[in-house]
């Protein structure tokens, strides 16, 4: 049986309306999965005016039982939180926050209820939703308070780059803080099993160091001895091939070449700028992204999210520009995972 896979819609201002019509206009999608969106079916009727935009037919439910999952039927859950009226495009409001989160929480509970077979999330804007009083750093934080999670990290991958954070959404001066052996120990443990779900069967770990060149025998910084090189060895007596720490200015070129099957980076623009350098990708002679590929997995928790790796995109919203692969990627991790925990 294809996997169900829930998508939420995004913040209703965004991209991620248009995202799911295109994606789901695709009908080898259907070949693959069972796709079902959360959201809203009068922002989605009000993107398919936009001109190029694929023309679908919305099914709006209540239900997943209700689902027909046909080629050219756009299924959706329809929670009824704005309408078109209440909501301008590209424009940040409490009242789009508000009901991105609702998707949120709505597709977490049919996961955790074992309706859909994992997640796929469409970005939210984080100032819109705390604006409506849901005092989160991100999903990733949404998804670990709804499922009691106390283990996880983020997960970017591109291509056959992986890459998983020790901190994500804190301060720099908070994330250099974080950086303890018990928790790169965990994330290095978080890592390899990823790895080995995903078909690595003996994954090799980079490990990023925190500071310059590794803080060069401690001259720039104590932590790879104090820390991150015990948590490496503490992940080698487990029998995980951990090696590092590595210097970060030089980590990524090594995994985009094959050293690595996932590279552990201690904070959150330690990973995402190289992994977005990859994926993102800007003509400057036509001035259009030529591609905004990439893919946020959220490791360590009872269902599967995988997510887009781009924000909400509100300068281009409601044009019929936006490219839906990232999306798709996201999608198509969802659907591998899937059938790797269905095999389980």
């Amino acid at each position: 049986m294809k996997p169900i896979i829930g998508i939420t819609m995004g913040d209703p201002a965004s991209i991620g309306p248009e995202l799911c019509l295109r994606a789901l206009a695709d009908e080898t999608l259907y070949d693959r999965c069972r796709p079902l969106i959360v959201g809203d079916a009068a922002i989605l009727q009000r993107a398919m005016l936009i001109p190029g935009m694929p023309q679908l037919k919305l099914n709006p439910i209540a239900q997943v039982k209700d689902a027909v999952f046909t080629p050219g039927v756009m299924d959706v859950i329809d929670l009824g939180c704005v309408s078109a009226e209440e909501v301008e495009v590209g424009q940040v409001s409490a009242k789009a926050g508000d009901a991105a989160f609702q998707y949120v929480r709505r597709v977490i509970e049919l996961a955790m209820a074992n309706e859909v077979d994992a997640t796929v999330t469409n970005a939210l804007n984080k100032e819109a939703m705390n604006l409506a009083g849901h005092h989160f750093s991100g999903h990733t934080e949404i998804y670990a308070h709804y499922t009691g999670t106390q283990r996880y990290t983020m997960m970017l991958a591109h291509e056959d780059v992986r890459i998983v954070h020790v901190s994500t959404h804190v301060s720099l001066r908070e994330a250099c803080d974080r950086a303890k052996k018990a928790r790169v120990l965990e994330v290095i443990r978080i890592a390899a099993k990823a790895c080995r779900d995903m078909g690595v069967e003996n994954p090799r770990v980079g490990v990023a160091g925190l500071n310059p060149h590794c803080g060069e025998g401690g001259l720039f910084g104590r932590e790879e001895i104090e820390e991150i090189g015990p948590a490496i060895e503490a992940a080698r007596a487990e029998g995980i091939d951990a090696q590092g720490p590595v210097p970060p200015d030089t980590i990524f070129s090594k995994a985009r070449g094959g050293w690595y099957d996932i590279v552990v980076a201690m904070y959150h623009d330690q990973g995402h700028i190289p992994l977005k350098l990859m994926g993102f990708v800007f003509d400057r002679d036509t001035q259009k992204w030529q591609a905004v590929s990439g893919v946020n997995i959220t490791l360590g928790l009872p269902i599967i999210r995988t997510s887009v790796d781009h924000g909400t995109a509100f300068d281009q919203a409601g044009r019929g520009t936006a490219s839906e692969i990232s999306l798709m990627n996201a999608i198509q991790y969802a659907i591998d995972f899937a059938r790797v925990r269905v095999q389980a």
